[in-house]
């Protein structure tokens, strides 16, 4: 999705602009327009920045690999509250992440 979002970003810098329309709680439409919409291409840079790292860390092994599910499931909680919408999508990525995070753990010595 990284270089999804910059290059619509870089095409056209409005392209997000109604992304947090239906935002479930009033600081979170207002927090999009006012911060997030005053310098799109900083923050949906950091964004695809973000974006890169966790996909890093999903190659690494071991706490890397730990912190970037725990990194995708917050990402898509807080997805979450830009609209009802967004649960569609949500709620299923976050079950196979917990799925997936669950299965990628390493098991316990002498554990049944």
């Amino acid at each position: 999705m990284a270089g999804i979002n910059i290059g619509l970003t870089v095409a056209d810098s409005q392209t997000y602009r109604h992304f947090a329309d239906e935002g479930l709680f009033p600081f979170v439409r207002s927090g999009w327009r006012d911060i997030v919409m005053a310098h799109p291409e900083v923050w949906i840079g950091l964004l695809a920045a973000g974006e890169i790292a966790v996909g890093f860390a999903f190659l690494a092994a071991g706490w890397w690999r730990r912190v970037a599910y725990a990194a995708a499931i917050v990402f898509h909680v807080a997805l979450m509250t830009f609209g009802w919408g967004f649960w569609l999508w949500s709620v299923p990525a976050i079950t196979i992440l917990t799925a997936g995070m669950r299965h990628d753990r390493p098991a316990v010595a002498g554990a049944s």
